[in-house]
């Protein structure tokens, strides 16, 4: 209003939609539309980005039964996660997700050499500090978890190497003409989806996500979400921490974190974003 420009980013559609006077879509280096900002609606601009919009509606799906293959204590209250389900982690931020991932992970990881079949596997959110080793190629970053699998005699097999890394390049959709490429070539959704890989290939029937696709683009964030959801209907336990709505309301269950304890525990047709909210709030509070 005083006259200044202001150029400002964000993966958050809505602020972008709201914030705006006028919307530049930029896709690999170039720009691909340049309009204003009422032009455009969530599902136009995801349309220039080059993505389909999906429905934010929960999958139908019998929710899984059986024995909890994860249990904790978080406060008074009780965690539990089964196997097929994924089970998110609600709430304001900082309020005790993190924490309980930590636990888990550490509770299902104390060999320090590594195993063929670990209990665990990590997708961290925070990739700079937690995740890719900046130095290594997206193939080595990609197949770090599995090299029990792939040595022979002490030695890393590079031919079974490379195949896993091919393999795993075509399921999660990793855009490189090269896997021998450093990791930083890559995008920041496309280094996600290396520590993806890096997870799923590790065979770990237990996955813990903290807040994994914080800043990626929606493009990749949907090509991940199907990923998910085809390795939890094979029997994969997922764990996610998210501090996206749209994400949570894609969960089987969830706890709601407030105080650094659980205040509910949604399921089915309860997992809502109002509920959440309500939840998240009234346990602050408390």
């Amino acid at each position: 209003a005083a006259g200044g420009g202001v150029v400002f980013i964000s993966h958050i559609l809505g602020e972008v939609l709201s914030a705006t006077d006028r919307i530049v879509v930029m896709k690999d280096g170039a720009v691909v539309a340049d309009r204003p900002a009422a032009a455009f609606d969530e599902a136009a601009l995801v349309a220039a980005m080059g993505s389909t919009l999906r429905e934010r509606d929960r999958p139908d799906r019998a929710a899984p039964t059986g024995a909890p293959v994860l249990r904790s204590r978080v406060g008074a209250a009780g965690f539990e996660a089964r196997r097929g389900e994924i089970v998110g982690l609600a709430g304001l931020a900082g309020h005790g997700q993190t924490d309980l991932l930590r636990a888990l992970y550490h509770a299902g990881s104390r060999d320090w050499r590594g195993a063929r079949d670990p209990a665990v596997a990590f997708v961290a959110g925070d990739r700079i500090a937690d995740g890719v080793l900046p130095l290594w190629s997206i193939l080595w970053n990609t197949s770090l978890a599995v090299l029990p699998d792939l040595t022979r005699r002490l030695v890393v097999d590079r031919r079974a190497e490379a195949a896993f890394g091919a393999a795993w390049r075509e399921r999660m959709g990793i855009r490189t003409d090269d896997m021998a490429n450093p990791i930083l070539s890559l995008s920041g959704g496309n280094q996600q989806k290396a520590l993806f890989a890096r997870a799923l290939g590790a065979r770990a029937p237990v996955v813990l996500m903290d807040d994994p696709m914080r800043g990626v683009d929606i493009g990749t964030k949907q090509e991940v979400y199907v990923r998910l959801r085809a390795e939890a209907d094979a029997g994969r336990t997922f764990v996610w921490y998210s501090t996206e709505m749209e994400e949570i309301c894609l969960c089987d269950r969830v706890y709601v974190f407030a105080g650094g304890a659980i205040a509910a525990e949604l399921a089915g047709a309860e997992v809502r974003e109002a509920a959440i909210l309500a939840a998240s709030f009234q346990g602050a509070a408390a």
